[in-house]
């Protein structure tokens, strides 16, 4: 509770609110991993969406312009005409004259049966296969709301071991914080030893100079670094001229 440990602005960042509706630090690298396992499952639908498109591409062209049709005309004319009035040009007219034929062959075929026959994905065939992995990872976006449950059911169910866990992050954040300032204090320790830039000194002399230039030439927060603000407080030490929020102070 805030009332028993009033989190700093940067151990705020390390927490998940439940009831915050934006999706927060913690829960943010677990959804990009989880994004990135979707990233192979696109790149093998792109692959197979796009090898698709290629195969329609080739059996399309080989269809039109591998299109061949023959046509085949022939005529046979046969005619044996025997003259004469004689006995054998009679006989000779009814044995060979049935061998006179004629006849006309006309034939047209292609290789159309032969020729592939392809039809392409339609836009909502495609969209279809393309739903499920947006579905997919549209659950990646959503799931850290659910996640955010696992604690308080985990709490209802073992009350004791929720107490524990409160106690143990109670004093891990008292070290923390500890070693923390600690650490703070050595750095702008570090900090105030150096001499300054000339960038600070020129803003330092036109903040001096020209006193209404303040509200456009803020100074941060020394430890967290937030933009000047009136509950800002200086340091006491004359020499020092540091700046610090509220809470850092």
């Amino acid at each position: 509770k805030q009332t028993l440990l009033p989190l700093l602005r940067e151990e705020t960042s390390s927490f998940v609110f439940p009831c915050h509706p934006a999706v927060q630090r913690p829960e943010l690298q677990h959804m990009v991993m989880e994004l990135l396992r979707c990233i192979p499952l696109l790149l093998f639908l792109l692959f197979v969406c796009g090898l698709d498109h290629f195969i329609f591409s080739i059996l399309s062209i080989i269809q039109h312009h591998s299109f061949v049709q023959y046509s085949y005309q022939t005529s046979h004319h046969l005619s044996v005409n025997v003259m004469g009035t004689s006995l054998m040009a009679q006989l000779l007219r009814g044995t060979i004259g049935a061998l006179n034929t004629s006849f006309d062959t006309e034939v047209e075929t292609s290789n159309l049966a032969c020729l592939p026959q392809p039809s392409g994905m339609t836009r909502r065939q495609y969209l279809d296969t393309c739903l499920p992995l947006g579905a997919l990872a549209l659950l990646c976006l959503v799931q850290v709301y659910p996640f955010r449950l696992r604690r308080a059911i985990a709490a209802f169910y073992f009350p004791k071991r929720e107490k524990t866990r409160v106690l143990f992050l109670y004093n891990k954040l008292l070290r923390q914080r500890k070693n923390f300032l600690h650490l703070q204090r050595e750095r702008i320790a570090r900090q105030a030893r150096q001499p300054p830039g000339l960038a600070t000194s020129l803003l330092q002399w036109c903040r001096r100079r020209w006193p209404w230039l303040r509200r456009f030439l803020r100074r941060s927060c020394t430890l967290c670094g937030t933009p000047e603000t009136p509950r800002h407080r200086p340091c006491p030490d004359p020499e020092c001229g540091a700046l610090y929020c509220e809470q850092c102070w």
